[in-house]
């Protein structure tokens, strides 16, 4: 399912990322990588705050609907 429909404070494991090439380097600048572990700890209308790698990252909700995480 798309990261855009995580639960608060739980943690998921990045399944797949979406997007053209540019839009892939540019999460996995940030961290976002097959197999990573995110949670999402807070939400707002135009995007949330997740938790990865030991840093804080704001992504907006077009970004948060091209990565994958595990359902369960």
């Amino acid at each position: 399912m798309p990261l855009r429909l995580a639960d608060l404070n739980k943690e998921y494991e990045i399944m797949r990322i979406g997007g053209s090439a540019e839009v892939k380097q540019h999460l996995a600048d940030l961290g976002f990588h097959v197999g990573a572990k995110v949670i999402v700890v807070s939400r707002s209308g135009e995007g949330m705050i997740v938790s990865i790698k030991g840093s804080r990252i704001a992504v907006g909700k077009d970004m948060a609907n091209k990565i994958y995480i595990s359902v369960g």
